[in-house]
């Protein structure tokens, strides 16, 4: 018999669902949930987590699926339940509180509120019983309850004191004047500091992917060895799934080797266009054949039928962490026989009986291995005699057996809503890919994907809604939706030549400065003013795992601002810019995004515009692709127009190279062109 279900039926969120047969009476946010807790005088439980996340399921089994401390919910609290991907307003105060309070944050997360949405007390994950050095829920839901009966005032005191720094700590410590001129040297050398030059990344366990901060490093060459060793590094550990391309959320050990085995769209996408770039600074193919499994991951298993890309998968199988993803010896000679591909597997992956990896939660599945690449390949086939092309080639059959029989196993959970922030990352990836790779292919990809933003995400207004499931989109569009896919269409126009992708990227800019653009406090609010009104109106200028709100929207108005010769796009960036420079230089492995920005408001302004019909453009475009030009104009078109970058200029297969107001001859002579660029390439170092 099904169990009865409670209001969370009703969402068409994956997390919210997962929760709606729990025996605990769960609210989804919203004024009606804070209205019954003002009914019932009872503080509000709230509880944010996503649908991917190992430790939200861990808390899900122990507590929320159990009737007895359900029952302690239910009697005392008024339960919200809160998707983090589907409303990252809510959980970015949330979690500011939480950090606040206990010096660190993550999911699952619990806070304690008023009924007017005021935080009192928070933490994360809490065990059914004490352990870990943490207090048992159902003993932490007992205190709490007593205490909002029996010391309310002590209580509400510390809430409205704590929502005073939560609204504080949103405000960034800006410092007087403008950029210093070495402000970006500054910021490679603080993350040189914490950079691990051997096995590559920044700090120690847990290490995270960390894009952005990898963008800006390959910006600036006395930093990008650290970024290349890094990308090589992760490459070759468990991070990466060395059979079904794409990366892993992060890495528990330093050396990349055993990871968090969830996979995210935000990492997939940004880390693709972070390797298409180190190909073109290298020319290394290492990088183009992680980008290239990468896509064919994301596009094998994350991208929906109507060309929307999904938000994330489990790190969970059948309640066994990386079941789906681990081998062990003898699975592998099942596969391949008792002949020499099992063996080359077995020693290229670091396969070994005693294994490397075993879930805490369910020793029972035994120990099995992460496959990883404890020596480069090159080293490996002098080792064994053989060139590296023919042991390639024998390892992508054996690979590819393999894979086609991982496949058949049970797969982990896929968080099938649709976020058009997150999509923007994916469409600029596959842009990139179009246009970097020469392949068409990725580049149907990213057309499809914006056709159906158009069609299914965006409003008569111009305003994009935040999230698609089911038919249906939903939640006011954030600033992270207008601005990262506005940075997707600059992409798609790059990669294309559709100028009205290019005016589409300018609309999503207006609403951009209109809706987001607080000029007192010299930065992008991550709210909109016709948003629900919440504790407070956040400013990111943090990297999480994304490109932060401020970061996106600065380098949405710089790309604006040199497409089409506005001012206001390069002010708005360098103030904000401005005002967490502070905050970057102590801390610049959070701000890679807004160092990027920072990075992009010293470059030179670049043009490159090609004119011609698209087969006249061909040989042209294949050029430029070669060439790594972060912040250049790239502008291809069939004629010229209205852009300031294509006035007046003929076409029939012309490049035009500008450095600021000088621009070189124009011409017709791929060879000629490629001079130019190199050129450029050399005075950038």
């Amino acid at each position: 018999m099904t169990p009865p279900t409670n209001r969370l039926a009703q969402e068409s969120s994956p997390y919210l669902l997962q929760h709606a047969h729990n025996p605990v009476d769960w609210w989804p946010w919203g004024e009606a949930a804070f209205a019954e807790a003002r009914r019932r005088d009872v503080p509000v439980l709230l509880s944010i987590g996503y649908s991917t996340c190992h430790w939200c399921h861990v808390m899900a089994h122990e507590s929320f699926e159990d009737p007895d401390t359900a029952a302690l919910m239910n009697a005392n609290f008024v339960n919200i339940k809160v998707d983090r991907e589907e409303r990252p307003d809510v959980d970015g105060i949330y979690m500011t509180a939480t950090q606040l309070m206990t010096g660190q944050g993550g999911w699952p997360m619990t806070v304690f509120l008023t009924p007017e949405g005021q935080p009192f007390y928070a933490g994360t994950y809490f065990p059914p019983e004490d352990r870990y050095g943490m207090p048992g829920f159902r003993r932490l839901l007992a205190s709490v309850a007593h205490a909002w009966e029996q010391d309310r005032d002590k209580l509400t005191g510390n809430a409205q004191a704590l929502s005073d720094h939560v609204r504080e700590a949103s405000r960034p410590r800006p410092a007087a004047g403008d950029l210093p001129e070495d402000f970006l040297r500054r910021g490679v050398e603080n993350l040189r500091r914490v950079y691990d030059a051997d096995l590559g990344g920044f700090g120690r366990a847990p290490k995270f992917p960390a894009p952005t901060t990898l963008d800006f490093l390959l910006t600036q060459p006395g930093g990008r060895d650290m970024a290349l060793h890094t990308l090589r590094m992760m490459g070759r550990g468990g991070l990466y799934d060395q059979l079904g391309g794409g990366f892993h959320r992060y890495s528990v050990d330093e050396r990349w080797l055993v990871p968090h085995f969830e996979k995210m769209l935000y990492d997939n996408a940004q880390l693709t266009r972070t390797l298409l770039r180190a190909y073109q600074y290298t020319g290394d193919d290492t990088f183009t054949r992680l980008a290239r499994e990468t896509l064919s991951y994301l596009e094998r298993e994350m991208l929906s039928p109507q060309g929307g890309f999904y938000s994330a998968q489990d790190a969970d199988t059948q309640g066994v962490e990386g079941l789906t993803f681990t081998w062990t010896p003898a699975e592998i000679r099942e596969v391949l026989g008792d002949g020499p591909d099992a063996d080359l597997v077995l020693r290229v992956y670091g396969v070994t009986e005693g294994g490397n990896f075993e879930d805490p939660h369910r020793p029972d599945a035994g120990r099995r291995n992460v496959l990883h690449v404890p020596t480069p390949p090159a080293d490996l086939a002098r080792d064994l005699g053989e060139s590296v092309e023919a042991l390639t080639a024998q390892l992508d059959a054996a690979r590819a057996r393999l894979l086609t029989t991982r496949q058949q196993r049970p797969q982990p959970g896929t968080d099938d809503k649709v976020l058009t922030s997150w999509n923007g990352l994916a469409l600029a990836a596959f842009a990139d890919a179009g246009r970097i790779l020469g392949e068409g292919h990725w580049l149907d990809i990213a057309r499809r994907n914006a056709d159906f933003v158009r069609e299914h995400l965006r409003l008569p207004d111009g305003t994009l809604r935040h999230t698609f499931k089911d038919g249906a989109a939903r939640v006011e569009g954030l600033l992270e939706d207008h601005a990262l896919y506005g940075l997707g269409l600059i992409a798609l126009y790059q990669a294309g030549g559709d100028l009205t992708h290019l005016e589409w990227a300018r609309e999503l800019w207006e609403v951009v400065r209109r809706d987001f653009w607080d000029e007192e406090a010299g930065l992008f609010r991550s709210t909109g003013g016709r948003a629900e009104t919440l504790l407070t109106r956040q400013a990111q200028g943090f990297d999480s795992a994304v490109l932060s709100d401020n970061a996106a929207a600065a380098l949405l108005g710089l790309w604006i601002s040199r497409y089409f010769g506005e001012e206001e796009g390069e002010r708005l960036a360098r103030a904000a810019v401005r005002t967490y420079q502070t905050d970057m230089l102590a801390a610049a492995g959070g701000f890679g995004g807004l160092w990027q920005a920072a990075a992009f408001l010293s470059a030179p302004h670049v043009e490159v515009a090609v004119i011609g019909k698209p087969p006249e453009r061909a040989p042209l475009e294949r050029v430029v692709a070669r060439f790594p030009l972060p912040f250049a104009a790239l502008a291809p078109a069939e004629e010229g127009g209205d852009l300031p970058v294509l006035e007046g200029r003929p076409g029939g297969g012309t490049a035009y190279v500008c450095v600021g107001r000088a621009c070189d001859l124009p011409t017709r002579e791929p060879e000629v062109l490629a001079g130019q660029l190199a050129r450029l390439e050399r005075d950038e170092r």
